[in-house]
This record gives structure tokens, C-alpha cells and sequence, in this order.
């Protein structure tokens, strides 16, 4: 079914019983340049070459945050927001200053496999990329030479059991879809590895990312970090009543 709402051609609508949510397009945004001497110049050059010429709210107010300034974000922000680019330059930003790897935490194989693709064919001709989701029986010492690793969380912990040796060298942790946190199956295991790493790295830079957490602040004491919170999102969401070919929308708060 398409509507049209603001002009544009609505694709998605998600029905329950008599009320649905549609989606409207509006762009909001700050131009890079205005950024330029904020973060390192060399991850200022990978953005431009990437055709990225405007930071979402989320990017913007990561930096304005500390991003490059090594402090721990936790970024809550609605899906498809720009929580990965966020991750993104914090991991360049350690790598190509030399200070360390950066391993990016996902929750699924899945999800890993699909962020070792993206990664590698953005940033493959200048970082050595990585990915380790097989054997939890296994160190994975070769990952030694690698710059940007992406794991689950379960192998993540299991190659620190195995006292894996490049871990040390270690400097950004991104953990991505953080509130897992708060699963029954995999929030244990995750909890437990944040809470060995910040013992065992003191100076790594911890960026969380999730579009759903209810206690946000209080979640940001827990990991000693900054919160970063925005509402905006690339698709705007409009709730309403359709009856009998009309559309009566929710007041907006």
C-alpha cells in the first residue's frame, strides 16, 4: 500500500486494528566542514571521500561530547540515526593515531558478518579488518596483525579466558546494540565482559550504541560515560486513526 503524506510517497505503514504509523521524510543535519577542526584530519578526509558532507544530530553531539577526546560515549538514538558512523570515526581516530585496535561488538554472527563487509569495503585499502565469530575454544592469535575486529560478544569473552595476547593493545570497545544488556540469554555474558574489560583495559574508550534503553542515565553512570540522546530520525513517525478513507493524526506532543 503507498500514501502520500507531505508530498512524498509513503511505502511503509504498519497497521494495528484501526491505528497505524506512517512515515514521512524530513532531513536535518550539520555540514562536516563545520567540524573540520574537531576531529583529526585524517578522519576528516576518509568522510569526504566517502561523500559525506553533513553529521546527523548523534554524530555532531558525539563529538561535541568527546569522541576524539577518549571519553566514553553512550549513544541513544532512534534507528538508522547514525549510531555506526559514530563507532566509526572513534575507531579511526585510535587506529590511525596509533593507539591501539578497536573491536567492534555485535550481538548476532549475522550482524558480524554484514559489518565486516561494510567495513571492508569502506575502509579495506588503509585498515586491516578482522572478524571472529567461529571456535569459542580458540585464541585467534592471528588477530595480532589486524587493526578492526569485529566479534560476538560470547567469543569476544571467550578469547579473554584464552589470555589472548594482542587484547592488550586493545584502545576503543564499541558495543553495539548495548541494551542486550538487560537479556536474560546474553546480558549476563555481555555485563560480565564490559565489566573485565574496564579492569583490564583502564584507559580504553567505550562507545555504546542503542535505539532502546529506558534508563538512560542511569545506564551512562553504570559504564562511566557521557550520554548522548537525540529523538531525531531519518524517517519521521506520524500515529493516526484511518476510517472510512481518512486519516485523523495524532496531535504532536
Amino acid at each position: 500500500m503507498s500514501l502520500i503524506w507531505d508530498g512524498f510517497p509513503c511505502r511503509t505503514a504498519c497497521f494495528f486494528k484501526e491505528s497505524f504509523i506512517i512515515l514521512s521524510s524530513k532531513v536535518l543535519g550539520m555540514e562536516l566542514s563545520k567540524f573540520k577542526d574537531k576531529m583529526p584530519a585524517v578522519v576528516y578526509d576518509l568522510l569526504m571521500q566517502e561523500g559525506i558532507a553533513e553529521l546527523r544530530p548523534s554524530q555532531w553531539k558525539s563529538i561535541d561530547a568527546g569522541l576524539f577526546d577518549g571519553k566514553n560515549l553512550l549513544v541513544c538514538t532512534p534507528t538508522a540515526s547514525g549510531k555506526t558512523l559514530v563507532a566509526e570515526m572513534t575507531a579511526l581516530d585510535a587506529i590511525l593515531s596509533e593507539r591501539g585496535k578497536a573491536v567492534y561488538i555485535v550481538p548476532l554472527k549475522a550482524l558480524a558478518a554484514e559489518k565486516y563487509k561494510e567495513f571492508k569495503r569502506k575502509y579495506g585499502k588503509i585498515l586491516r579488518v578482522g572478524m571472529s565469530i567461529g571456535d569459542l575454544d580458540a585464541s585467534d592469535n592471528y588477530l595480532h596483525s589486524y587493526d578492526l575486529i569485529i566479534c560476538t560478544s560470547e567469543k569476544l569473552d571467550s578469547m579473554i579466558r584464552h589470555h589472548t595476547p594482542w587484547l592488550s593493545e586493545v584502545s576503543v570497545i564499541v558495543v553495539d546494540e548495548i541494551h542486550l544488556l538487560n537479556d536474560p540469554g546474553r546480558g549476563p555474558t555481555l555485563e560480565i565482559l564490559i565489566t573485565m574489560l574496564r579492569r583490564m583495559l583502564p584507559k580504553m574508550q567505550l562507545i555504546g550504541l542503542s535505539a532502546t534503553i529506558g534508563n538512560e542515565e542511569e545506564f551512562a553512570s553504570w559504564l562511566g560515560a557521557t550520554l548522548v540522546h537525540d529523538t531525531w530520525r531519518p524517517v519521521e513517525l506520524k500515529k493516526g486513526i484511518y476510517l472510512d478513507g481518512e486519516v485523523e493524526f495524532y496531535p504532536e506532543k
